[in-house]
């Protein structure tokens, strides 16, 4: 496999879309989730499983496949290992530019699978997450999406990359949220100055913020989709995480944190950090692939 084609590769279409297979009762609901959502992108679909290989489970895959319409040749990858490891290098191998997960909402229910796997994928993925909260038989409808639009040179892939999905599984609504950080350098400063003073740099920081979520979401609206702008004052990830639950969200899109640790990379799996310890709703967490080694 030439590992360098992924390099720069765009963050969409979604042309393969990998499953995570895991025997349990959300086993039929993701499975479906997963046969919907590449019916949708009209993309091929690639089952992992990280575990053991028995007749057993091929026979009930194989069931729930055909029960399903999912065409017998779709490829199942059977692996043992280090989940990350393993969910890593086979969606390098086959070109993954989407990966499904079930996950629950609460990450001391399942600490293992949605913590350390999901944080481990999203920062060293070469392709998106997809964290299914609730999977469901008859899917999911994605009807809301907020997208987290935070200053950061992945955002512009993120956003086009939320407003594709939401052209292909029919959403209604997007907001695309600012989060202004209150410990920020500006903010700090203003904390010394008089109350008027204080006033302003607020209003121009909500200012500025509003300008450049119009500048990334003007030609994108249509009359399927309703697209709207908010700025948020308080801790990034808290913030964006209590408005997802507020607006009702379907679906909250993030861009995936950098491979390389630097100082706001570190601020940004912070704010990953107490967004996956709580899930809102179902999460996408958007790789770019910009500045990717091969």
């Amino acid at each position: 496999m030439e590992y360098r084609r992924l390099k720069g590769r765009s963050s969409f279409p979604f042309e393969t879309i990998a499953v995570g297979v895991r025997f349990s009762p959300k086993l039929e609901a993701i499975m479906n989730e997963a046969r919907q959502l590449a019916d949708n992108f009209k993309a091929k679909l690639l089952l992992i499983h990280v575990g053991t290989h028995s007749a057993e489970k091929e026979a009930t895959l194989l069931e729930i496949c055909a029960n399903m319409g999912i065409d017998r040749e779709v490829r199942t990858i059977w692996a043992t290992g280090d989940p990350v490891t393993i969910l890593l290098h086979t969606c390098k191998q086959h070109m993954v530019d989407l990966l499904i997960l079930s996950a629950r909402r609460r990450e001391n229910v399942f600490r293992y699978y949605l913590g350390s796997v999901a944080r481990g994928l999203s920062r060293r993925a070469k392709c998106s997450l997809l964290l299914l909260t609730e999977p469901h038989v008859d899917g999911t409808n994605f009807g809301k999406i907020v997208v987290d639009c935070v200053d950061h040179p992945k955002t512009p892939h993120a956003l086009n990359t939320s407003f594709y999905f939401a052209s292909r599984v029919g959403s209604v609504q997007l907001c695309a949220i600012r989060e202004v950080d209150q410990t920020s350098p500006a903010m700090s400063v203003a904390g010394d100055s008089t109350t008027g003073e204080r006033t302003q740099v607020k209003e121009q920081q909500v200012k500025d913020a509003e300008e450049k979520l119009i500048e990334l979401t003007c030609d994108h609206a249509t009359d399927k989709l309703a697209v709207e702008t908010a700025v948020l004052f308080g801790r990034p990830g808290f913030t964006i995480r209590r408005y997802a639950e507020e607006y009702g969200a379907d679906l909250l899109v993030i861009h995936s944190p950098d491979e390389q640790y630097r100082l706001i990379d570190r601020i940004f799996a912070h704010d990953l950090e107490h967004i996956l310890e709580h899930l809102p709703c179902n999460m996408l967490i958007v790789h770019a692939r910009i500045g990717d080694a091969a």
